[in-house]
């Protein structure tokens, strides 16, 4: 290649690279009656058309970590769409969290509804390309993520960060359309080994084509850094895992998208 052409494509890439901007705004939705307000992200670069990542939150509700990783999902050229599972306003502290998340643990209609919801907005967006969609969660989104691929959607891949994994009918695993990768703390206290051994059968059973990654030393929300670093709580942010695991996603996307 001429050095004139190889600095015209220095060029175009710098001129490209400086034109990208990561857009954000807040969405009102509805599901039902209820109001729901959803957090989106994406690059102004690329392609007109991009795959949407539907992300669903810890069980705080949505809020500064979960638009961080939309965020760091738009860099990587998706436009990631956080969905609000609790409804406007509904942001609990941790002494409120453990309640509000059983509301929807103990009612998983209501769980797939709300997370339906999300998804079906993230579609709606005219940059979205519908053909290539995913969906992760961190904790409480992970269990929920699950509830949205056992609903049956029509999704490419589902990824839970130390989510729960427990399925109140695991026989819904036959409507699964995607492919799953669950992301694990190796001991992680409040997901027992019995329930990796439940979700693994009920997944083979099903014939779904899935992963599991345990990692070494790592308990629950390996990925929230405000967990803090003391395993014996049984919660704890663990770097190592943190980044293995969004390699590990980033790598599942490319095989899903490609």
């Amino acid at each position: 290649m001429k050095l004139k052409s190889i600095v015209l494509l220095v060029g175009v890439f710098f001129s490209l690279s400086a034109n990208a901007v990561i857009k954000t705004k807040v969405i009102e939705y509805k599901e039902g009656d209820t109001t729901l307000e959803g957090y989106l992200a994406y690059d102004t670069a690329g392609p007109a058309k991009k795959p949407g990542i539907l992300i669903v939150h810890d069980w705080l509700g949505l809020g500064p970590n979960t638009k961080m990783r939309a965020e760091m999902l738009a860099k990587l050229g998706y436009v990631a769409f956080a969905a609000d599972i609790y409804g406007k306003g509904v942001r609990p502290d941790q002494k409120e969290a453990s309640k509000i998340a059983g509301i929807y643990k103990n009612n998983r209609p209501l769980m797939r509804a709300r997370v339906n919801a999300g998804l079906n907005e993230l579609e709606k967006q005219p940059n979205v390309d519908t053909s290539k969609i995913a969906a992760i969660g961190y904790c409480f989104g992970g269990t929920t993520v699950l509830e949205l691929a056992r609903s049956g959607a029509n999704v490419n891949g589902f990824v839970t960060f130390h989510g729960g994994l427990d399925s109140l009918h695991p026989e819904d695993a036959k409507q699964i359309k995607g492919k799953v990768l669950i992301l694990h703390g190796a001991d992680d206290p409040y997901v027992p080994e019995d329930q990796v051994k439940a979700v693994e059968k009920e997944l083979t059973d099903a014939k779904v084509d899935w992963q599991l990654i345990k990692y070494s030393g790592a308990v629950h929300a390996f990925t929230i850094k405000e967990a803090g670093n003391d395993n014996s709580k049984g919660a704890a942010y663990n770097e190592k895992a943190d980044k293995r695991s969004w390699q590990a996603m980033k790598d599942f996307f490319a095989e899903i998208f490609k």
